[in-house]
């Protein structure tokens, strides 16, 4: 059904001078549903969400988020829409605490009897950064502890926890546990399970197929900037998975990625 759409793309291009880096990329994703994009180094993953988050601006190409085509001029418009996004990198602040992080760009402030300047409201800002870390299940022993002093995971939980905190429409995940030991893994991926179960929709980038297989709904393998494969789980395995990112098989009616 196309009301239950949240984001589609309709030939999605991104070329770089003479490099095509993204080739028409037709996606949909669904309310509800988590979908893991897979494949080389290189094959236009990352190129992909950076066009969406208008980190970078398209070449060509449509965009259609919550029912409208949108055109952002930048990532602060995407996150306003409602896209937030987890890059590789994070984008904290090493010396600033968790609640400055979460609001970073999006204080929250008051007396506004005070014309253009404005005072911080910590209060609030620390209360919904609380609410916002018991709806992913992330636990910070401590707020106000600087993002510097924090574990790769607990940094982790934070970038997280600041797609929560703003209700946010769809969720992106750029590698989410690339850095990360087991028990952290295992931390991140239980924050993924309770968005699951709360309806939002969710697209992580991956090169773990057991973490691919255990939390999406669908799969869809980008090779040489172009989608080479779309399936659900239950149609594929790690090994077949492996056979489209290598160029070995390509998906029915995605000859061109070949």
């Amino acid at each position: 059904m196309k009301d239950d759409i949240i984001l589609e793309t309709r030939g999605l291009t991104k070329h770089y001078g003479g490099v095509h880096a993204l080739e028409d990329a037709n996606f949909v994703l669904r309310n509800g549903e988590h979908v893991a994009i897979v494949g080389d180094n290189g094959a236009g993953k990352s190129t992909f969400v950076r066009q969406i988050t208008a980190v970078e601006q398209r070449t060509r190409g449509d965009v259609i988020f919550d029912g409208k085509p949108v055109s952002f001029g930048g990532p602060l418009e995407a996150r306003e829409a409602g896209i937030e996004t987890v890059f590789q990198d994070l984008a904290l602040a090493d010396d600033l605490d968790v609640p400055d992080n979460i609001f970073l760009g999006r204080e929250k402030t008051k007396a506004n009897w005070l014309g253009p300047f404005r005072i911080l409201d910590y209060k609030a800002m620390r209360q919904a950064t609380l609410e916002g870390l018991e709806k992913t299940a992330v636990k910070i022993p401590n707020i106000a502890n600087t993002i510097r002093n924090m574990s790769g995971g607990q940094r982790q939980c934070v970038a997280i926890a600041r797609t929560a905190s703003f209700q946010a429409k769809l969720t992106i995940m750029d590698e989410p546990t690339a850095a990360l030991g087991v028990q952290e893994t295992a931390m991140v991926e239980n924050i993924i399970r309770t968005l699951k179960e709360a309806g939002q929709p969710l697209i992580i980038i991956s090169h773990n197929m057991r973490q691919v297989f255990d939390l999406a709904d669908r799969i869809v393998v980008f090779r040489r900037g172009r989608i080479a494969a779309n399936l659900t789980k239950d149609q594929t395995d790690p090994q077949d998975i492996v056979q489209y990112i290598t160029g070995a098989k390509t998906g029915e009616g995605y000859e061109d990625a070949a």
